[in-house]
């Protein structure tokens, strides 16, 4: 073999082993992206989302950074479930549908889903746009309606450009980039 045959073949070698590197970097990396925004409870999930006519890109985005798929999750503030719903919004939700259910009923992933999914439509509906709903389901509606009569927060008083709150900015930008990563990830 000359020394320039050698010099290709090497090159070649070189060049096969940077693909695969690459190939196998990137099924590494989408494969970490899955483990970290994963579709669980798919059946619960599409059936809501399609019953309240919710993306269920939002919804699985609204349940990884609220519980992170954990149906036994309690928050500091008194959220309870895989969608970390207060009991008082719980309740005031149930006036909505007849039902009478315990607050631990929010431990349910069924019950937590339904109801989340159903508090997401009623804020999408209300509020018109996917962020300043998300921020909502955060904050809540009174406080989300204060802001939105505020031309600092929210110049044309429909939707929130400027959320005044640090934790519910960051709860926005959190589902917002899970949303993002569910509809490249999945297609949703």
């Amino acid at each position: 073999m000359t020394r320039r045959c050698k010099r290709t073949a090497t090159a070649a070698v070189i060049a096969a082993v940077l693909l695969l590197t690459a190939v196998c970097g990137m099924t590494a990396w989408h494969t970490v992206q899955k483990a970290l925004y994963p579709l669980k409870e798919t059946a619960l999930v599409e059936r809501y989302a399609q019953e309240y006519d919710v993306p269920s890109y939002l919804i699985y985005a609204v349940i990884n950074t609220e519980s992170g798929f954990d149906p036994n999750a309690v928050s500091d503030l008194g959220a309870l479930g895989i969608m970390q719903m207060t009991p008082d919004t719980f309740d005031w939700l149930q006036t909505k549908t007849g039902d009478d259910l315990p607050e631990d009923a929010l431990f349910d992933k069924e019950i937590s889903i339904r109801y989340g999914t159903l508090f997401l439509s009623m804020l999408l509906e209300e509020f018109g746009d996917e962020d300043t709903a998300v921020a909502a389901y955060h904050a809540g509606r009174g406080r989300v309606n204060e802001w939105l009569e505020n031309p600092d927060y929210a110049p044309d008083g429909k939707t929130l450009t400027n959320i005044p709150t640090k934790d519910t900015a960051h709860y926005v930008y959190k589902v917002s980039r899970a949303v993002e990563k569910y509809q490249e990830l999945y297609d949703l």
